[in-house]
């Protein structure tokens, strides 16, 4: 196999011996400027990324040879995917290769948000012993009401029958995946039984903003908020609201609504200050899927798409 394959993000070690070992010609440069990919995509068939650059109409039309793209994650809402589509260009991501890490983060931040884990913590730091303060929800007296059953909700559900809580899963794509232990159900029963609601959903322009405070508004419970997905699915601002009248009990989020504080606006500034100095919040840095062992695992799924994408494009 004859071709080239620029990488523009940091990857792990493991990826340049894993793609020659299939033929493929690297070019690694993590450190590249988006005026110098576009300078440089023209010459390569392929391409991997994390979320350096946007994959928009401008960059496919600088890059006349490229047959794939390889995303080192699970979100595609960096890629124009019907502009690429458009220009048979195979797009590849690697939800494989993270979606364990994902899940046991999940129930991490969630046991730690019932558990009033990280409040509790820093109180004792600080010489506070206060037992009924702390005082513990159990996860398996809880209803979770998970949206969105694609790679990562599975491996969240798997690891939820541990707890012995009920599951109730929704997903506008998928039927017919419900079990005895995974009651597949309609958005309105999530509205209906659940305590606590868990995202596990693409950004898109469908879901961009969704789980705003009209959406929450309609459970009939208050409810605990798990979002591992993307924060821009969580308007901020509803978000804020949702917890000051009581409908949001706590929240734990491993993403926010924008992720690069130093673009910031002084309102947006203020938000943040607000969600950061609730107890009741428990953050990550969009940490959920990225351990030591799904930095190298995501490049093996890349490298085994691209050989099998390969192996099927030409035989």
């Amino acid at each position: 196999m004859n071709k080239k394959c620029l990488i523009i993000d940091d990857m792990h070690e493991s990826i340049v011996p894993l793609l020659a070992e299939i033929g493929i010609e690297v070019t690694y440069a993590p450190g590249i400027s988006r005026d110098e990919i576009l300078e440089a995509i023209g010459d390569y068939e392929g391409i991997l990324v994390r979320s350096k650059t946007t994959i928009d109409q401008e960059f496919v039309d600088h890059a006349g040879k490229l047959e794939f793209i390889g995303r080192a994650g699970a979100g595609l809402d960096k890629i124009d995917v019907d502009y690429v589509e458009a220009r048979n260009i195979e797009i590849l991501n690697a939800p494989e290769g993270n979606r364990d890490a994902l899940a046991e983060h999940a129930v991490g931040m969630l046991l730690s948000l019932l558990n009033k884990i990280n409040t509790s913590d820093n109180e004792v730091r600080n010489w506070i012993w206060d037992r009924e303060g702390n005082r513990g929800v159990e996860l398996s007296d809880k209803t979770v009401g998970i949206i969105g059953y694609g790679y990562m909700g599975q491996a969240f559900v798997q690891r939820l029958r541990a707890f012995d809580c009920r599951v109730l899963v929704y997903d506008k794509f998928k039927k017919g995946f419900g079990t005895k232990k995974v009651e597949e159900v309609s958005l309105e029963k999530i509205f209906s039984k659940a305590d606590i609601l868990s995202l596990h959903v693409p950004l898109t322009s469908e879901t961009r903003g969704w789980v705003n405070k009209d959406f929450i508004s309609q459970f009939r419970k208050d409810i605990h908020l798990l979002n591992t997905a993307r924060g821009e699915i969580v308007p901020l601002k509803d978000l804020l609201e949702l917890m000051d009248s009581g409908k949001v009990l706590g929240a734990a989020l491993d993403v926010l609504e924008k992720e690069k504080f130093d673009q910031l606006s002084e309102e947006e500034k203020d938000r943040f200050e607000n969600l950061f100095s609730r107890k009741n919040v428990v953050l990550s840095p969009h940490v959920a899927g990225w351990t030591f062992a799904s930095y190298k695992r995501i490049n093996e799924v890349l490298v085994s798409k691209i050989a099998q994408y390969y192996r099927i494009g030409q035989s």
